[in-house]
């Protein structure tokens, strides 16, 4: 995490015990240590926030996207008298309503 050898690591040792003393030096360790333990916590937690978040905004977009497909495919159908012009046009055939007597059948 450092990238500490193991005599770097050995001269801040012997300092620490040189500084803080035999009965002290135990004391700040374990501080030491529930402080990196701590940190490491939140740091795991900020990273599983941060996904967490990423996923939402995906659903999001997906969700976004999946509303316009469905809103293109289902619009035609809302109004059926422009989804009859709309064969008309494409077969070609002839249709009438029931004012009409001769109704073409489509193919």
């Amino acid at each position: 995490m450092f990238n500490i050898g193991f005599s770097e690591a050995l001269i801040i040792f012997f300092v620490a015990l040189v500084v803080l003393g035999p009965e002290r030096l135990p004391e700040v360790g374990r501080f030491l240590g529930k402080l990196s333990l701590e940190f490491k916590k939140a740091i795991d937690e900020l990273k599983k926030e941060l996904e967490i978040e990423e996923l939402e905004k995906e659903v999001e977009e997906t969700k976004e996207e999946v509303k316009k497909v469905l809103d293109s495919e289902i619009e035609p159908l809302k109004d059926p008298l422009k989804l009859l012009e709309e064969y008309k046009t494409q077969d070609g055939s002839k249709v009438e309503g029931k004012e009409g007597s001769s109704r073409t059948p489509p193919n």
